[in-house]
C-alpha cells in the first residue's frame, strides 16, 4: 500500500507563515503538518509515501520519501496536481490533502477499508465549525449518503431527512481496481472534456471533489468510510491556533 500527499500549494490564507514555505511544512507544536501525516501513515503500516511538491521541493527535507514535482501547479487545481503522480495509480493507495491531519484511529479505518473507492466522512462535522470565523461551514466539502453510497459531493449541500450528511476530510482510499478505474476515467476526460466541469470552470481547474462527483454521476460506486477519531484541517491562522490546542489532547 502507498500513500500520496498533495503538497504543491503554499496556502495564502496562512499569511506570512507560507510566504516562502509550503503549507504542509507549517509547524504545529514543534512538528510540521507533513511530518505528522507521515508518522500516521507509518504507524499504520504504510511505508511507501509519495509527496507531490511544487517548485519549492528543495524546502522538503524528509527521509525515505519519494517526490513528484508539479511544475505547473499554478495552471491547475487539486485534481491536476494529484495526477502528476498517475504512475502510482496501481494497487492500494491512500490519498491525502496536504493540510489535513488525522489520528491513528482514522488512518486505521482508511487502511482497513475494502471499498474500491472509499472517502473519509465525518458525520459529526458541524462541531468542527464551532467558534470558527475565518473558515465557515459554507466552505465544507459535504457529501449526501444513502444506502452506504455517496449520491452527491460539493459545498453548501442541504440536509435531507432521507440521507446522511457528512464532511469529506480530504482523505481517500483506492483499491487496485479503484485506482485503475479512477485513472482511466481521468484520462478519458482529460483528452475530451470541454467547458465547465461540475463546480469548476474547466476540467483543468477541477478539485478532487469535482472528480468524485463525476464518478458518482456516471454510476461508479463511491462509498463513505465513516471515521471515528480526531482530525483537523489547517487552512487559516485561526485553524492553526485551534489545531495546536486540539492536538495537545490527542
Amino acid at each position: 500500500m502507498k500513500a500520496i500527499i498533495l503538497s504543491a500549494g503554499y496556502g495564502s490564507r496562512l499569511g506570512n507563515l507560507t510566504k516562502e514555505l509550503p503549507k504542509s511544512l507549517v509547524d504545529i507544536n514543534g512538528k510540521s503538518i507533513i511530518k505528522r501525516q507521515i508518522e500516521t501513515f507509518r504507524n499504520n503500516g504504510i511505508k511507501d509515501i509519495i509527496v507531490i511538491a511544487g517548485p519549492n521541493k528543495d524546502k522538503f527535507q524528509l527521509k525515505d520519501i519519494e517526490y513528484v514535482v508539479d511544475k505547473n501547479f499554478h495552471e491547475h487545481e487539486q485534481l491536476g496536481s494529484l495526477m502528476v503522480a498517475n504512475k502510482y495509480f496501481q494497487n492500494d493507495i491512500v490519498i491525502s490533502f496536504g493540510d489535513v491531519i488525522a489520528d491513528d484511529n482514522i488512518m486505521k479505518q482508511m487502511v482497513e477499508s475494502t471499498y474500491d473507492i472509499g472517502v473519509a466522512i465525518d458525520l459529526k462535522w458541524e462541531k468542527n465549525y464551532e467558534n470558527r470565523t475565518q473558515h465557515t461551514k459554507s466552505e465544507a466539502d459535504l457529501a449526501l449518503i444513502k444506502s452506504n453510497k455517496l449520491t452527491k459531493i460539493k459545498k453548501n449541500l442541504n440536509f435531507n431527512e432521507n440521507y446522511q450528511l457528512g464532511e469529506f476530510l480530504g482523505i481517500m482510499k483506492l483499491s487496485d481496481i479503484g485506482s485503475k478505474k479512477f485513472l482511466d476515467i481521468f484520462e478519458k476526460l482529460n483528452s475530451s472534456h470541454e467547458g465547465k466541469f461540475h463546480d469548476a470552470p474547466s476540467f483543468q481547474k477541477a478539485y478532487l471533489t469535482d472528480m468524485l462527483d463525476e464518478l458518482i454521476q456516471t454510476n461508479e460506486i463511491v462509498n463513505p468510510i465513516f471515521v471515528d477519531g480526531n482530525w483537523c484541517e489547517i487552512d487559516t491562522t485561526e485553524d492553526l491556533e485551534k489545531a495546536s490546542e486540539k492536538m495537545r489532547d490527542w
